[in-house]
């Protein structure tokens, strides 16, 4: 697994990065926000380990960064405050735990564990792209901190492109599996829910999601922006 740490205290900084690469994982640092911030979204890692007490940008506005880019990325965070408030906040900003310094290593792996597991199990029922995330047990569908309201139909629609991103689908293969009939050519219900789906997907001013591909049908490019 690899790990960035986001700490601004450098003896911290060797003491983790010695621990957790004595138990197999990759580490990367940062010694700021916004380095930080750059790195969990930019770079391939799998947690996050977020100090609250930062020069610059806060834990708080990193993790804000992050969840807006990675929203299932996990992250636990680190303080030497012990107070509730804190811990509160660090939940409600959208860490996914958190570990009061100091610390026993042995709980930080435990807790590390635990989050992976459950990063493993969602992973199924999450699928993101970007900015753009659906939650297949919830039936929500989220673009940055935006909640996007949709049909169940529209719902099934955009899991079906997510699913199958940077491919062109034919309107007969998305009308096979959406709505499960054979295609007609007359009918033009996909051309209307694809027209619906990026009326709440899109930003305004920038390149739709969803392309048209000529006399091919449509495909989900999540690079187009």
């Amino acid at each position: 697994m690899r790990i960035l740490i986001v700490e601004d205290e450098a003896g911290i900084v060797r003491f983790l990065e010695r621990g957790l690469t004595a138990h197999g994982h990759g580490v990367l640092t940062a010694g700021d926000g916004e380095h930080g911030a750059y790195m969990a979204v930019e770079e391939p890692v799998d947690l996050v380990l977020l100090d609250i007490s930062l020069p610059g940008l806060d834990g708080h506005g990193v993790l804000k960064r992050i969840r807006e880019k990675r929203p299932g990325l996990p992250v636990l965070m680190l303080t030497a405050r012990d107070d509730l408030r804190n811990k509160v906040d660090a939940l409600d900003s959208g860490a996914d735990d958190y570990l009061t310094k100091p610390f026993v290593f042995e709980e930080l792996l435990a807790r590390i564990r635990a989050l992976t597991r459950r990063a493993d199990q969602q992973q199924s029922a999450r699928v993101c792209h970007g900015d753009l995330s659906m939650d297949l047990l919830s039936r929500r569908a989220w673009r940055g901190d935006s909640k996007i309201e949709l049909s169940s139909r529209e719902f099934a629609l955009l899991e079906y492109f997510m699913r199958h991103p940077g491919q062109v689908l034919s309107r007969q293969q998305i009308l096979s599996a959406i709505w499960d009939y054979a295609f007609d050519p007359g009918s033009n219900v996909v051309d209307v829910y694809v027209r619906y789906l990026r009326s709440k997907i899109d930003r305004p001013g920038e390149p739709s999601l969803i392309s048209t591909v000529r006399g091919a049908g449509y495909r989900f490019d999540p690079g187009a922006e």
